[in-house]
């Protein structure tokens, strides 16, 4: 089934966080309009901060509330912190999110994303929580959901992680999988990804939820390319462009992608890893603001121009360059790596395909 590599490498890349001193997890059964039958399931800490900030956890394809809950750390970190986390719990057997059906790409229209709306206006109304410290995560089809969320319900939202998701809008249409949206190969400009998340709330005019996407550049569930697509919807939606890279942050591999002055959209291109990007609760909590400064720092940064898309549209070619040194051998699959800086792999990308430059530090074969 397409969903089982999906599941089972989500799965993995959650670490099990001790729970010793985290929160209780406890299911809510009644808490307002939920169309499809998502589960609600909440963690309130002991110490529960005066108007608390809340985080919207969300689960992989398979995975569970139960999963996340004891796979993550902000259980144990709501202890510390005082906010209070939402574990949603997909509906469907595979438990994966719909993130695919007109009605929860709309603000209040149905699907999945109005159940999870509901738990967080019952939990600001119930424990008396900060409207503007409202946030929301996930992993995979986790970090789908939280791409939707950001589309259509900005005005509930305050700022959002996503680890190897799609831009909003992307599986649009498709029965619950859409192969050319995993694939990478569902290219739009930036003005056209920009408008299909703006159709999640028509007319909507108000401030739009910081975003901070992580995505692995060897990704065969969700490609890379998502990442990039994603890139340009965000820019698109925020009027902002690329500023500068800064390179091995947070970690060696990982490059921060800053747009604009990087208040409000960040991304983090992670070199050699697959599906998924390891959640990193330290970050998110900072880019949400619970601790430290309200945005992350941009670093000094390289502030050379530096391409931040495969492809610009789905009619114009992409920009090629050059192939890895002759002294490499060997044949590098379609969305292999081929190239960029300190790259030393293989190569010749298989017939048919282009090493196709994406920034300085990732070029693929397209």
């Amino acid at each position: 089934m397409f969903f089982n590599k999906l599941k089972a490498l989500a799965a993995l890349a959650l670490a099990a966080a001790t729970t010793a001193s985290a929160c209780t997890l406890q299911q809510v059964t009644s808490f307002g309009s939920n169309p499809t039958g998502v589960g609600m399931y909440i963690c309130v800490p002991a110490k529960l901060a005066t108007k608390p900030a809340i985080i919207v956890a969300m689960h992989y394809c398979s995975g569970t509330a139960q999963a996340y809950y004891s796979g993550t750390a902000y259980a144990s970190l709501a202890e510390t912190y005082g906010f209070i986390v939402i574990y949603p719990n997909a509906p469907t057997s595979g438990g994966c999110w719909d993130v695919h059906t007109t009605e929860t790409l709309t603000h209040n229209a149905g699907g999945d994303s109005l159940g999870i709306a509901s738990m967080v206006r019952y939990t600001i109304t119930t424990y008396g929580a900060d409207t503007s410290k409202v946030f929301m995560t996930g992993t995979s089809s986790g970090a789908m959901m939280t791409n939707v969320l950001a589309g259509a319900y900005p005005d509930l939202f305050v700022a959002g992680a996503a680890f190897s998701g799609v831009p909003y809008g992307c599986f649009a249409g498709a029965s619950a999988w859409n192969s050319q949206c995993a694939e990478g190969e569902l290219i739009k400009t930036a003005q056209a990804w920009g408008d299909e998340a703006r159709t999640g709330y028509p007319g909507y005019a108000g401030t739009r939820p910081r975003l901070q996407l992580w995505h692995g550049t060897v990704d065969t569930t969700l490609y890379y390319q998502n990442l990039i697509e994603a890139n340009k919807q965000w820019s698109n939606v925020f009027g902002i462009s690329w500023t500068k890279n800064n390179t091995n942050t947070p970690l060696s591999g990982y490059t921060q992608m800053i747009y604009g002055d990087g208040t409000q959209y960040v991304a983090y291109s992670a070199v050699g890893v697959g599906h998924t990007v390891p959640v990193r609760e330290s970050d998110v909590l900072n880019w949400f603001g619970i601790t430290g400064s309200q945005f992350p720092s941009t670093g000094s940064g390289t502030t050379a121009s530096v391409a931040t898309t495969l492809q610009t549209s789905t009619t114009s070619a992409p920009v090629s360059t050059t192939t890895a040194p002759s002294t490499n051998t060997g044949t590098i699959d379609k969305y292999g790596q081929c190239g960029g800086e300190d790259w030393t792999g293989a190569g010749t990308c298989v017939a048919g395909t282009t090493c196709t430059y994406s920034n300085a530090y990732y070029s693929q074969c397209l």
